[in-house]
């Protein structure tokens, strides 16, 4: 080799990122929270590949296409990387014809050449958490269910209500469409269009309708005055009267699985969160019936004054914006959705060219979900407590002159903790010093101390010390306890700190949850990401 370095710039690819620290914690806190959700509903797990046939993924996507990471030619297969988890799961259907239902989960990275926005949770690769059902069952039941789901999760994170589930139906959009005049071929693009209602105003939705799509001005007037509605059971009731949508078949059944819809969420306690809202309109081509995202504060685009004066500050610059560039700084963009999915019927016919096996399904965007969450933890002023592990009890000791460090006491008190589920470590070191010992456990956030001395070790005994209690607590010293009931005492006061075994509500869920314990010998329950 020659004596030349090869200078190159250490860094992430644009749109990607290094995880570590806090934000990792935080962010599997919301893996674990999610997981937990869609177990309960029964889901079983499945992966696919991170890449797909290219063929397998061309033509699903809409205009969103352009985003797909091709792939150089590998041994006479042209592959993408994935846009998403939904078209890997109807392909795996179509493989398995033997299953013609499943409740399935998949948690993985997929990956979009889109401009990032890194702050904002907007990258070219990042986590989807996606839960479908598929099958053929009565009307509106699966994504009823589905919609139980996404209320769980948010709620789940301690999103305590601060967050809107909008609905639509694509045959109520179709509906709408062909009544107003808009020819057969353009539904899908006119559709894109009336999805950015989200981030521009009318007049700039408009304008591509026009001007950009070929519309004609008084068809988009007339989709204008139906898309800007939005409401609950009132907008669904005056929808319903109005005769000439209600006229169109493709409306009348989308107007029909609402209304059955709107029945079941107010069963399940989710209308609260609901807003019917005619301008969504889902981007993507294999949806063919309800359709929903999630919002919350800064999913959308900052106030347009803000807009207007970042547009100044650009033209004076007169330095234009690159495709790669990110535009975390940008008040023209938002967090966007934190989840989306919706109905898609035909999806899994496309591949296998028989029988169509009906889908519903949600996708949650981790780093969407994330960059609010922790913007709420700093605003809360609780970002700052988040421990970097979990360890529960640090293992100590300490002794007078002629102190050994008693290491194979405290690898044995360690093991016995270890054995009985408790999450603990001990002071790399033969002969640690007790302060450095206590700044170890007080640089993690660990809840408590088993502390050994010489005399108390000869007994049989140690000292349990819960950390950071005040002075003048009467246990601030810590208390002195059997070897023998090491275990029972520190889990008591786990249990006591953390309040794992409190369980309020009702007889039915305390009952419920007794014996499930009884069956599996599961004897705490833990909670989402207030725990942090």
């Amino acid at each position: 080799m020659g004596k030349d370095k090869v200078s190159f710039q250490l860094k992430t690819p644009k749109g990607t990122k290094d995880w570590e620290g806090k934000d990792m914690v935080i962010r599997e806190r919301i893996f674990s929270s999610i997981t937990d959700v869609f177990k309960r509903h029964g889901a079983v797990t499945l992966d696919t590949p991170v890449f797909e046939l290219r063929e397998i993924l061309a033509g699903k996507y809409g205009e969103d296409s352009k985003l797909i990471y091709d792939l150089a030619d590998q041994g006479g297969e042209i592959c993408s990387l994935r846009y998403d988890l939904t078209v890997p799961f109807a392909r795996w259907l179509a493989m398995n014809p033997s299953v013609q239902n499943i409740k399935r989960y998949h948690i993985a990275k997929v990956y979009r050449r889109d401009q990032p926005a890194m702050t904002k949770g907007r990258m070219r690769e990042f986590y989807q958490c996606d839960f479908d059902i598929a099958g053929t069952y009565d009307a509106m039941l699966p994504d009823a269910e589905i919609l139980r789901i996404l209320y769980e999760v948010f709620e789940g994170l301690g999103w305590d209500g601060k967050y809107t589930i909008k609905l639509n139906h694509r045959k109520i959009l179709d509906g709408i469409f062909s009544v107003c005049g808009v020819p057969e071929e353009k539904i899908r693009t006119i559709s894109s269009a009336v999805d950015k209602l989200d981030k521009s105003p009318w007049a700039e939705v408009r304008r591509e309708m026009t001007e950009e799509k070929g519309l004609d001005g008084a068809v988009a007037d007339k989709i204008g005055e139906y898309v800007v509605r939005k409401g609950k059971g009132e907008l669904l009731a005056a929808l319903k009267e109005d005769a000439i949508l209600s006229g169109n078949e493709s409306a009348k059944k989308g107007l029909e699985d609402m209304e059955l819809l709107f029945e079941y969420l107010e069963a399940y306690g989710v209308l609260g969160q609901i807003s019917f809202d005619l301008s969504l309109a889902r981007g993507l081509d294999y949806y063919t019936g309800l359709i929903y995202e999630v919002i919350t504060e800064g999913s959308a685009p900052q106030a347009a004054e803000a807009q207007k004066a970042t547009k100044a500050a650009k033209k004076s610059s007169g330095k234009p914006q690159g495709e790669d560039d990110d535009r975390s700084a940008d008040p023209n963009v938002g967090v966007g959705s934190v989840a989306a999915g919706g109905r898609y019927d035909n999806l899994v016919g496309m591949f296998s060219g028989k029988a169509q096996i009906p889908c519903v399904g949600i996708s949650f965007g981790i780093e969407r979900i994330f960059s609010i969450t922790k913007a709420r933890m700093e605003a809360q002023k609780t970002a700052a407590s988040v421990r970097l592990n979990e360890i529960d009890v640090f293992v100590m000791a300490f002794g007078g002159k002629g102190f050994t460090g008693l290491l194979k006491e405290r690898m044995s008190i360690a093991k016995t903790l270890w054995d009985a589920g408790i999450k603990a470590e001990l002071a790399y070191k033969v002969k640690p010093k007790l302060p450095q010992q206590f700044k170890s456990a007080e640089i993690g956030g660990v809840p408590f101390a088993v502390i050994l001395g010489e005399d108390e070790q000869a007994q049989g005994k140690c000292k349990i010390k819960e950390l950071g209690l005040p002075e003048g607590h009467p246990e601030k010293d810590g208390i002195v306890v059997d070897l023998a009931n090491l275990v029972p005492e520190v889990k008591k006061r786990l249990a006591d700190k953390t309040g794992i075994d409190g369980v309020t509500g009702g007889n039915l869920v305390p009952e419920v949850k007794k014996r499930l314990a009884d069956k599996t010998g599961i004897d705490g329950v833990t909670g989402g990401i207030n725990g942090l």
